[in-house]
């Protein structure tokens, strides 16, 4: 990091409604997936160049190319039944894959999508992948999954090298952050959750977290890798609340280098954990609510920044919404908002930079 307070996105952005269209023709067979990519290769830079305009520091090609960011992992292994996980009743949740079969992959996760950003800008660049502890959450079923494999954390195990393989070409590729998306380890903070889903053990929950993430790193020699963490979104809901206090411990034990936290939301429980945020890694600050339309103001990400400032030096600390803006393409967000808040949100960094820099 050359300055104070760098900005990032997440990597999602909002999608416009052709693009929404064009992924659900994709899904169904209408449009074969090289249709498909002449038209996303044509708008994708669209989505860079409204990352530079509004400042950050580290873009990403606005996840425009995907349906959701962990259904890129059904998309490039083989192994997956479409749309079995239903959503609960009342949620605004997309269905899901559910694995069916042994995993094979076919093709690298996100390697063509990130070569093509490489090549699109000149600023830094951010690739996300999910996490194996995520896909494992997300797209294991105890109704469909267990003749291939009988438990989640068996079929974790196999999801952790195909993560690692891409980290790694990630890496050769000269991507400048990699990022582990791991919103399902935020998720286990509220007690509804943990009753839906009927877990009892949390800290056993916790440590296939933590492997997950250290598997998907290990081996990898790169200088700048993150785990997001989030309570999962759709259309402006987060999908549970609550403080990150039972799972702050958990972070010193993962072999990365900063995490890329929410904290404008008050779903997540207010900065007071920071106290524990450990002090060998960088805090990526969320100062912009997704969820909320109203725009932030410079001012306000500032004073959010020098609040945290108290309990994270401002040489360990960069700056990012909460999430990405739609980390599924039905996630029905505006661009322009999107463009809004990100421009106040480098324009607070900058004002940050000229206060303390």
């Amino acid at each position: 990091m050359d300055h104070l307070f760098p900005t990032m996105v997440v990597g999602s952005l909002p999608r416009p409604v052709f693009i929404r269209e064009l992924i659900e023709r994709r899904k169904c067979g209408e449009v074969s997936e090289a249709e498909a990519e002449l038209v996303l290769d044509d708008v994708v830079p669209a989505a860079i160049r409204l990352q530079e305009a509004a400042g950050v520091d580290f873009v990403s090609d606005g996840e425009w190319r995907r349906e959701s960011y962990v259904k890129i992992f059904a998309d490039a292994v083989a192994g997956f039944g479409a749309d079995l996980i239903r959503a609960r009743p009342g949620s605004n949740a997309a269905a899901y894959p559910a694995v069916i079969s042994k995993l094979c992959q076919k093709r690298p996760l996100a390697l063509a999508e990130a070569k093509f950003l490489v090549s699109s800008t000149t600023r830094r660049t951010i690739v996300a992948l999910p996490s194996p502890y995520t896909i494992a959450r997300r797209m294991w079923s105890s109704e469909h999954s267990t003749a291939a494999y009988p438990t989640r954390a068996c079929f974790m195990e196999d999801c952790i090298p195909i993560v690692n393989e891409e980290v790694k070409r990630l890496t050769a590729l000269g991507v400048d952050a990699i990022q582990l998306d791991d919103p399902w380890l935020v998720l286990l903070v509220d007690p509804e959750y943990r009753a839906r889903e009927q877990i009892t053990d949390i800290s056993a929950e916790i440590e296939m977290s933590i492997r997950g993430v250290n598997g998907a790193v290990q081996d990898v020699n790169h200088s700048f890798l993150s785990v997001h963490l989030c309570h999962a979104h759709g259309n402006r809901k987060h999908s549970t609340r609550g403080p990150y206090d039972e799972i702050i411990e958990a972070l010193s034990q993962m072999n990365v280098h900063r995490f890329a936290m929410e904290f404008a939301t008050p779903d997540a429980g207010g900065i007071g954990v920071l106290d524990r945020f450990p002090q060998d890694k960088i805090l990526g600050l969320g100062v912009i609510d997704h969820t909320d339309t109203r725009i932030e103001t410079p001012e306000i990400v500032v004073e959010r920044v020098e609040a945290v400032m108290k309990h994270v030096s401002p040489n360990r600390i960069t700056l990012n919404p909460d999430c990405g803006f739609a980390p599924s393409s039905i996630n029905p967000m505006d661009l322009d908002e999107a463009y809004l808040k990100l421009k106040a949100l480098c324009d607070g960094a900058e004002m940050l930079r000229g206060q303390h820099g």
